[in-house]
């Protein structure tokens, strides 16, 4: 279903997978690693993806580093630079636009946890070629200085056990996107579950296959009702 692209990013090139789903097109999404990398569980979940209607792409924004190990994930997020990380994005925004098989004029974005906060300097940097906007659990999102230039509606999700993120950092980004953009924002707690509970290849203990059903759900539905 899917394949290692590369693209053009800022006068170098930048690596990605893509998938597509049977029909042979659809509308685009970008998916937005955790701080793992492009680990086997974000290939599944873009393919996944595919499956469900979207041309979708996962930028690999660690140039081919993964990792399961915590310590040296963090390391990996220390070292990336966030200028860096931004261009390669907004070169997989302007490549997944450009292909024949993306039927949307605007694409949607996805990520989880390191992922979660990219997603929102996307939206920020990219305007209105973000309809819709998804971060899942995004560390350290409230570091993000100015919103007001996201036009996406935005659907947060976080655990409500999160070691990592709170329930109130998040409720303090929506009112942060509400205030400084305008757009609309939702936001789903998930009481009883931890971080990255989507993850089923997570070390934490955390996985918990009836919300992340759940969290699937709701994502395909805002994503297939926003991105057109």
């Amino acid at each position: 279903m899917g394949e290692k692209v590369t693209f053009p990013s800022n006068g170098s090139t930048a690596h990605g997978y893509l998938a597509v789903p049977e029909s042979g097109s659809g509308p685009g999404l970008i998916v937005i690693q955790e701080w793992w990398g492009l680990v086997d569980h974000i290939v599944d979940l873009t393919n996944r993806f595919a499956a469900a209607g979207f041309v979708a792409l996962a930028p690999d924004l660690y140039g081919g580093k993964t990792t399961h190990d915590a310590e040296t994930a963090y390391k990996y997020l220390q070292e990336l630079p966030v200028d860096r990380a931004a261009r390669d994005l907004s070169g997989a925004v302007d490549y997944l636009l450009g292909r024949a098989e993306v039927t949307s004029a605007t694409l949607g974005a996805v990520g989880f946890c390191m992922g979660g906060a990219f997603v929102l300097l996307l939206a920020q940097n990219e305007g209105d070629k973000i309809s819709a906007a998804v971060p899942c659990y995004p560390v350290e999102a409230f570091k993000l200085a100015d919103l007001s230039g996201v036009s996406a509606k935005v659907s947060l999700h976080v655990g409500g056990k999160d070691d990592f993120v709170s329930t109130d950092a998040v409720e303090a980004i929506a009112s942060k996107l509400r205030t400084e953009s305008g757009t609309e924002v939702e936001v789903h707690i998930y009481p009883q579950n931890g971080h990255a509970f989507l993850n089923d290849e997570n070390l934490m203990g955390t996985y918990d296959q009836g919300s992340a059903d759940l969290l699937w759900e709701r994502m395909v539905e805002f994503l297939l009702s926003n991105v057109a």
